[in-house]
């Protein structure tokens, strides 16, 4: 394949634009964004999105799980597709990069091309994968699951937000409820453009997070069980302290993560205390531990020394626990010839980089099951992200779409 020359560049004050243009969709309270998945914001943000890739030529197409896919036609028509994007849809106080960066980037990928009159062989698909967040409707990364065959259509249809609305309703009341057969479509690759949403790159002061892997993820749900009792009357020794076995057990969580440095994390972020009361010792918790590795036998080790450890510290104290594994996926290993590819560009472009894990799920860690796949970060300020406050550069985001349009225009092969 013939690498785009290093003079080839994107628009960056034009994505910039962009990207701001679309965060006055389904605006925030504190600047960020609000555009959950099939809400009438996201219907909006859609058409936008809609309305620039025709304006650049681009074609539409609509799968059952509403995901678009925006068609830039390569001199070969039955060439398999390079397909290259991230999500529209935010967080409730979400910031105006996460997924839409990538979004756009692909779509500044086919205007430059446009500017620049090149063509490619195979076509270039502008993608935006439908509840990739998973904050309205659980769990995240949705779409790309049901066309990687993770998840079944009919289940994913059913699921209910916190209003118990179903996620299929939704999505054919805003209008964007498609035709195709998920998972029908077939890649040549698919790159995805991100903010790290962590603090690496901007610490190291490295232009290009080259993502090698995506961390494996397992949710473990505990129920420690003791009594409710008076908190002032009830002897020390007399107590059956739901809330102290709970501590006691993240202290543990905390020490696994770190036997694991540097790459394993793990904490419990979802907690609920019963009775929750002030003067009420707690006789119920419940509580999510959420631990991560790019490796899977650590991501095993840890799960086991949990549930060993939590028993123990229970049994010790006079409590019960139940233990249940409900959520989770393996570590992602990104294809090797597109991992090449963005490194490559980032060298001919003359940007720092270092090779990178992902810390968080994206559509890019189910779409690698089913065709080759690679990641590009830039950094994010602070490592923020999931907040209203995130925040980039117009330099951080232009250096990480020249690096994602160089990738995907070698990989779609360019004939003139």
């Amino acid at each position: 394949m013939t690498a785009p020359g290093e003079n080839l560049r994107i628009n960056g004050d034009r994505l910039w634009d962009s990207i701001h243009e679309m965060a006055k969709i389904g605006p925030g309270v504190a600047g960020g964004s609000n555009r959950q998945t099939v809400t009438d914001e996201d219907g909006e943000g859609r058409k936008l999105f809609q309305s620039w890739c025709e304006d650049a030529g681009c074609t539409m197409g609509v799968d059952q799980m509403g995901t678009m896919f925006m068609r830039r036609e390569g001199s070969d028509p039955d060439a398999l597709p390079v397909y290259v994007g991230s999500h529209l849809d935010t967080q409730p106080t979400g910031g105006r990069y996460d997924g839409v960066l990538g979004v756009l980037a692909g779509l500044e990928i086919v205007r430059t091309l446009n500017d620049l009159n090149i063509k490619t062989k195979h076509p270039i698909v502008v993608t935006n994968w439908t509840n990739e967040e998973g904050a309205r409707f659980a769990p995240p990364m949705l779409a790309s699951g049901v066309f990687a065959d993770v998840h079944t259509q009919d289940w994913a249809y059913a699921i209910e937000d916190a209003d118990g609305k179903k996620f299929g309703d939704e999505l054919e009341r805003i209008g964007w409820r498609g035709d195709e057969e998920v998972g029908a479509r077939k890649m040549k690759a698919f790159f995805e453009l991100h903010i790290e949403q962590g603090p690496i790159l901007e610490i190291e002061n490295v232009d290009i997070g080259v993502v090698t892997h995506g961390q494996g993820l397992s949710w473990t749900q505990l129920t420690v069980l003791g009594k409710d009792s008076h908190t002032g009357s009830t002897p020390m020794p007399m107590r059956r302290n739901a809330g102290l076995g709970m501590a006691r057990i993240l202290d543990l969580v905390d020490e696994i993560a770190w036997s694991h440095k540097p790459d394993a994390v793990g904490a419990a972020g979802h907690i609920e205390v019963y009775p929750n009361s002030r003067n009420v010792i707690p006789g119920k918790v419940v509580f999510t531990v959420d631990f991560r590795s790019p490796n899977l036998a650590v991501i095993q080790d840890m799960e086991k020394r949990l549930a060993e450890g939590a028993k123990k510290i229970c049994d010790d104290m006079g409590l019960s626990v139940e233990i249940e594994k409900i959520g989770g996926f393996d570590p992602v290993e990104f294809d090797e010839t597109c991992v090449q590819a963005i490194r490559d560009a980032a060298e001919r472009l003359g940007y720092s980089h270092r090779n990178i894990i992902s810390g968080a799920g994206h559509d890019a860690c189910w779409v690698n099951k089913v065709a080759p796949t690679a990641m590009v970060m830039c950094p994010c300020v602070g490592g923020l992200s999931h907040n209203e406050a995130e925040e980039i550069s117009k330099e951080w985001s232009t250096a990480g779409a020249e690096v994602l349009f160089h990738a995907v225009v070698e990989t779609a092969e360019i004939i003139g």
